[in-house]
């Protein structure tokens, strides 16, 4: 996802780098694309697990931004995150949350993978500067139609690359698009783990710490904090 003219997105790689350390879980550009003399009102959908490094990260900087909301479909993350932004007002469904981002600038998505298209498309069919999480939607078509979005709504936005975004990958870029190393005609990939269906015995060859060789059987109840639903 990026900005509609080249100034814009020369001025885009410019904030995404304005600290290192928040640079390399993602702590996005958008929180600077207003003028420096002034803060941005921002709202998490989602606010455990990587939302929840989001929070902590907002905690940091309060000279840049507001929380001014937070969702959850997890009580006990809302619970967590709520306490650190006790002025913030908070949500279940985001749905809800879409409906009430007129005092909104910025909103940072970290939903399940699933469902990042469908967070991310009100937020900016609002006119919303958006951070999403990777991967940015679940197919080519949900990419194109949030792709589609950004130009129209013309705000600032990132996926979350962690590592990707810092110096050394974007050197590399500069590399291979520059020709410094010729035309690239082939790449090949190499993962170190399975992440999936294998036996013990494979894991253990593979110095794999996860193997699973059958789908579960047993049924869960899902907890009280959680609605499974949403």
């Amino acid at each position: 996802m990026n900005r509609t003219s080249d100034s814009s997105r020369r001025r885009f790689l410019q904030r995404s780098v304005f600290a290192t350390g928040a640079s390399v879980f993602g702590f996005p550009a958008v929180v600077s694309s207003k003028s420096p003399n002034s803060k941005m009102n921002i709202g998490f959908i989602a606010a455990g697990g990587r939302g929840g490094a989001h929070v902590s990260e907002a905690k940091k900087m309060p000279e840049l931004v507001d929380v001014i909301a937070m969702c959850d479909v997890n009580s006990k993350n809302l619970e967590y995150a709520s306490a650190q932004f006790p002025k913030a007002r908070t949500y279940k469904d985001f749905r809800e949350m879409h409906a009430n981002m007129n005092d909104i600038d910025a909103v940072f998505i970290a939903t399940t993978e699933h469902t990042h298209a469908f967070a991310t498309l009100p937020a900016l069919r609002a006119g919303k500067h958006v951070y999403c999480e990777k991967p940015l939607t679940r197919d080519v078509h949900e990419c194109r139609v949030v792709m589609e979005a950004a130009a129209k709504a013309n705000v600032t936005t990132q996926m979350g690359t962690q590592m990707h975004a810092t110096p050394n990958y974007r050197r590399i870029v500069e590399l291979v698009q520059s020709g410094a190393i010729g035309p690239v005609r082939e790449a090949h990939v190499w993962v170190g783990r399975a992440w999936g269906l294998q036996s013990e015995a494979d894991a253990k060859t593979n110095k794999d710490r996860i193997y699973v060789a059958e789908r579960p059987t047993a049924k869960e109840t899902p907890p009280a904090d959680l609605d499974w639903d949403l």
